[in-house]
């Protein structure tokens, strides 16, 4: 799983959590990160925030669905960002979540994908940048 977000403190507070979980987290601190690895591997999930200096969330999700990621992504986007997420549904995206947002809640949409789209397998192809 990675997680790409500019702020270090979510990174962090979402790593702390989700590997507490089992779960195998790489981090990035913005869309160029990210994209730079991706070509070498192919997390399962990849939580996205959407509002990034440099390349935003959006355009990350575009270069990834132009390459065939096939893997599942979660946009992480603050209240009122209607229009983006409308687009980001255009090109695939079938999870988002609002920030702030509740971690139970995140939790449970990670879980739920990892039982129905991963065949309850925990992600496993992970990088760290």
């Amino acid at each position: 799983m990675l997680v790409v977000d500019d702020q270090e403190g979510i990174r962090q507070l979402l790593f702390e959590i989700l590997t507490a979980e089992g779960f195998v987290v790489q981090l990035a601190a913005n869309g160029i990160e990210a994209l730079n690895s991706i070509e070498q591997y192919e997390p399962d999930i990849i939580i996205v925030d959407m509002k990034m200096p440099g390349i935003s969330g959006l355009e990350v999700i575009k270069e990834l669905k132009g390459k065939g990621y096939k893997g599942c992504i979660i946009l992480m986007t603050a209240y009122g960002e209607l229009e983006i997420v409308n687009e980001a549904e255009k090109l695939g995206v079938k999870y988002q979540i609002n920030k702030p947002f509740d971690i139970d809640d995140l939790l449970q949409l990670i879980r739920s994908i990892s039982n129905n789209e991963l065949g309850g397998e925990k992600p496993t192809n992970t990088y760290h940048l």
